[in-house]
């Protein structure tokens, strides 16, 4: 006789992985409804103080929920990830929801008919759509409030910020509000609020995940997953990196599946650790401590670690051109009207736009160019680099138009952007808490088109050290 397995409560359920659900779900023990119920649950109960999700709309998620259950009772689910529960943040078109970008100069009462890439493939593999997760306006720093949308806080300490740009989705995820979020990285924006709200995020390879439309931002903009553990990511990252004709700078797909050799772990790899990458003087006492304790406990997993710098100097001068060319772009297409409504940071970005040549915008090309090239070459010596994902723990959350903490758009943010102007796939994994009890990231950095190493180092250091979620913080119980 079959003993009958325990049902899992509705509390445990919103806690759980997406690989944990879909096992549940794959052994009849829970259905993608009672987790979707669980996840819209803990929202109810959360959203109001993080600020995490910006539209919600649980009459379609319940009835993708029971669309999927009855596809996992019939043995026919569409992927590994059908039922389980997803945010998409505000800067990807989804059908049926608005995309306001975090900016009062959208329109909300328009036709929203059209899915990215990104949303597209979650739907054909029957994953449950919650919403749209917060972000700055047009995804323009690494903190997450609006004027359209407010401010999104920190569940790991309420007064202080997720990160951003996709500070939304981080704090969804790290609340357990779901377990897997789509979010974008233009100069970090996957990796800053990954590490200060202690979950995983992955910027792929540029062009693996296609996008439409594309970023006016430029190739510096890349789309990936924000989970709360490296498998998720790779599960999630299985679905996005689909095909899609839209993207015509989107790579080939490689068939691959990121979760086949993820648990091969270090052995023999040649990982060089940088504290700094050479320029970056004013890290944290704390994250140097913990990121270097990290990169040295993979020597233990049988990797040849290296302390060195890849030896090239602070690009801030590029990303900050090349973005605030973005800026201008965007901002010029705006009217009088709308552009006296924009965050006073957006427009200031804008206005340094305005003032590049021709000339000074290709000269930066040239010189990024340089820096690809550079890391190319430094990455044939090298399988990974190894740094801190940013240089400090989450500072205090502000609204628009109030003094920031920190001044500069990228002062805190030396380790992540020079990723995405060489455009190779990096990781924020949780690495350990400071004394005030903020998470701490480590970013591994691959070879362009490395995503699967990268995910797999990944994996070795979550293994070695586990990661405890946040389910126990006073702000969310």
């Amino acid at each position: 006789m079959n003993t009958p397995q325990r049902r899992h409560d509705r509390h445990e359920l919103a806690g759980l992985s997406a690989a944990e659900l879909v096992q549940l779900y794959r052994t009849g023990q829970a259905s993608p409804v009672e987790a979707t119920s669980a996840v819209y649950a803990r929202i109810d109960r959360h959203n109001d103080a993080l600020n995490a999700f910006v539209h919600l709309d649980p009459e379609a998620a319940a009835q993708a929920a029971v669309a999927s259950e009855a596809r996992w009772l019939a043995g026919k689910p569409l992927s590994a990830l059908d039922g389980v529960p997803v945010s998409i943040k505000d800067l990807i078109l989804t059908q049926g929801m608005p995309t306001l970008r975090g900016s009062l100069t959208v329109e909300a009462n328009q036709p929203w008919d059209v899915d990215a890439p990104a949303t597209a493939r979650l739907r054909e593999a029957g994953a449950v759509i919650l919403g749209k997760t917060a972000t700055p306006e047009f995804g323009c720093k690494g903190t997450t409030a609006s004027r359209r949308h407010g401010v999104t806080r920190n569940p790991w300490q309420m007064s202080r910020t997720p990160g951003g740009s996709s500070g939304g989705a981080a704090a969804a995820v790290a609340a357990q509000m779901g377990p897997l979020a789509v979010g974008t990285d233009g100069a970090g924006s996957i990796r800053i609020p990954a590490a200060f709200s202690g979950v995983v995020g992955l910027k792929p390879s540029f062009g693996r995940v296609p996008a439409y439309p594309l970023s006016p931002f430029g190739t510096v903009a890349h789309l990936g997953p924000m989970a709360q553990s490296v498998t998720d990511c790779a599960l999630l990252l299985n679905v996005l990196a689909q095909p899609d004709a839209r993207d015509w700078t989107s790579l080939p797909p490689d068939g691959r599946d990121y979760t086949v050799g993820l648990n091969d772990g270090v052995r023999g790899l040649r990982i060089a650790y940088s504290p700094t990458l050479g320029y970056a003087d004013r890290v944290d006492e704390q994250v140097a401590a913990a990121v270097r304790a990290a990169a040295f406990a993979f020597v233990d997993l049988g990797a040849q670690v290296d302390q060195l710098d890849p030896g090239f100097a602070d690009p801030l001068d590029i990303t900050v051109g090349l973005w605030c060319a973005g800026s201008h772009a965007v901002f010029s297409g705006l009217s009088p009207a709308q552009q006296a409504q924009v965050d006073p940071e957006f427009a200031l970005q804008a206005e340094r736009g305005a003032t590049l040549s021709v000339l000074d915008v290709q000269r930066l090309h040239q010189r990024r160019g340089e820096l690809g090239s550079h890391m190319r070459q430094f990455m044939q010596r090298y399988d990974l680099l190894i740094t801190p994902a940013v240089a400090c723990t989450a500072f205090a959350a502000t609204a628009v138009g109030e003094p920031p903490p920190l001044d500069g758009l990228f002062n805190f943010t030396p380790f992540s952007y020079p990723f995405n102007l060489t455009q190779q796939p990096a990781i924020s994994v949780p690495c350990g808490l400071s004394t005030e009890g903020l998470p701490i990231g480590l970013q591994i950095v691959g070879p362009m088109f490395g995503d699967a190493l990268v995910l797999r180092a990944a994996r070795a250091f979550e293994s070695a050290k586990p990661w405890a979620k946040l389910d126990t913080s006073p702000a969310l119980i």
